[in-house]
């Protein structure tokens, strides 16, 4: 997600700010933005320079704006964000990201009480609780709506005369704001700050909402706060590594993973390599605690979307075969040690081992700076069961011969912590429950349904 308020080139900088998330997802993008007399929307999937090619910003004038990139689970591919909401009084714009796990519950009563849905959407849930019973959009009524939601989430809403920014008591989901000049700036990573321009001010607070309207930014606690969980798999995976979220910066835990790899699954070998672009930070810490020489073993085409996050399992098979090439000078006749950030289903290393292998490798030693994925995640990220988790239905020397490595062993669960709250007083740990099965936030009849199925 992207927000700013109080600029004259809003939808404009939201456009630039969701190119510099565009690898948390490709599979659609949109933009509302608010000239203070009416709210405009325009989305589609797409990438965000597919969906905005054609646009004239000009068209789009306002002083503030919202975005999201979406990222599909379960195909969803119509249900592109944010989502404009009208009624004969008010108006309003919501964007999310993350999974409210009682959103069932919730919809059966509104049901009951009258409502309609168009969409699954957390978006319309919460429009419909804000809305209920004839209430007026206000802060009030959006503190009240999100007091009914269990599960991981980051809100923000525009109205005509303020914005509204949410995020869940545990924070399990990222969410910072800067300032761009006199303009407020929200972001779910802050590298979309330095992309442009604006400058850094804080996290936003587990349990916090905040109002941003023309009086300025105030900010009141909607719920009580819960020590701060945020996922593993942002610094893992998700985020881009010149991103900082909760004072620790991606690229530097990453390496640190990678270093806490090497303490405990040394190998002998010739050469270190990372499988592009996430694991790279982990293959340069591994390299440099073990002293082997780091190369550049895979090539990346730029011009393919992230693999984990491709919406179908056909998807992603195609996706890999198209995305990387190995470096035949660089692993021929070489012991190789491949670092990748996760294992979830298997397409992505199996057919890198092989590549390799092909390419000449005589071992490929494979080396994974996370702990096995053995849980379902019910907090947004793409992993709902636990069929499709290769660690949760093969033991690690099943998993090696599946993927035809040499050898193959995974970064401890105290390790990952370790090297994401070194030195950071006020971390305060991760969520972690895709690799330990200790969820943070729970709805029993949620889990108990969805394990099932």
């Amino acid at each position: 997600m992207f927000a700013i308020w109080g600029h004259e080139k809003a939808a404009e900088i939201t456009y630039y700010g969701l190119h510099a998330l565009q690898h948390r997802g490709q599979d659609g993008a949109g933009i509302v933005v608010n000239n203070g007399k009416e709210l405009k929307l325009r989305k589609d999937v797409g990438l965000v320079n597919e969906v905005f090619n054609q646009i004239n910003f000009q068209q789009l004038d306002g002083h503030a704006a919202i975005g999201n990139i979406h990222y599909a689970t379960n195909n969803e591919s119509s249900h592109v964000q944010p989502h404009l909401f009208q009624s004969q009084v008010d108006s309003m714009a919501i964007t999310h990201i993350g999974n409210i796990i009682n959103a069932e519950s919730i919809r059966g009563d509104l049901e009951k009480s009258g409502s309609i849905f168009q969409t699954k959407t957390a978006t319309e849930l919460l429009a419909h609780l804000m809305k209920r019973s004839g209430q007026k959009l206000t802060e009030h009524a959006l503190m009240e709506a999100l007091q009914k939601l269990v599960g991981a989430y980051a809100f923000i809403v525009l109205q005509e005369d303020k914005m509204l920014v949410a995020l869940d008591p545990r924070g399990i989901r990222p969410l910072s704001i800067g300032k761009l000049g006199e303009a407020y700036v929200i972001s779910s990573e802050t590298c979309a700050f330095d992309m442009i321009g604006a400058k850094y001010v804080r996290e936003v607070i587990p349990g916090e909402l905040m109002i941003i309207d023309a009086s300025g930014l105030r900010s009141m606690p909607f719920t009580s706060r819960e020590q701060r969980k945020l996922c593993a798999m942002e610094y893992v995976y998700f985020s881009r590594p010149d991103s900082d979220l909760n004072h620790v910066n991606v690229h530097a835990s990453r390496k640190r993973m990678g270093i806490e790899l090497a303490k405990e699954a040394s190998v002998d070998a010739d050469v270190v390599i990372g499988v592009p672009d996430s694991s790279i930070s982990a293959a340069i810490g591994y390299a440099e605690y073990t002293g082997l020489p780091y190369e550049l073993g895979l090539i990346k085409n730029r011009y393919v979307g992230r693999t984990f996050i491709a919406p179908s399992q056909q998807l992603r098979e195609q996706g890999v075969k198209m995305k990387l090439s190995p470096v035949r000078g660089i692993v021929s006749g070489k012991r190789v040690i491949m670092i990748d950030d996760s294992i979830i289903r298997g397409t992505t290393c199996k057919r890198i081992v092989n590549m390799l292998l092909e390419a000449g490798a005589t071992e490929v030693h494979v080396r994974i700076a996370s702990p096995p994925a053995t849980n379902p995640c019910y907090y947004g990220i793409d992993m709902s069961t636990k069929e499709e988790l290769m660690a949760a239905n093969h033991a690690v020397h099943e998993i090696c011969h599946l993927i035809g490595a040499t050898s193959l062993a995974y970064l401890s669960s105290a390790g990952m912590e370790k090297a994401i709250v070194q030195d950071i007083t006020n971390a305060q740990g991760v969520c972690q429950a895709c690799f330990t099965g200790q969820y943070p936030v729970k709805d029993e009849r949620f889990m108990q349904i969805t394990q099932t199925t």
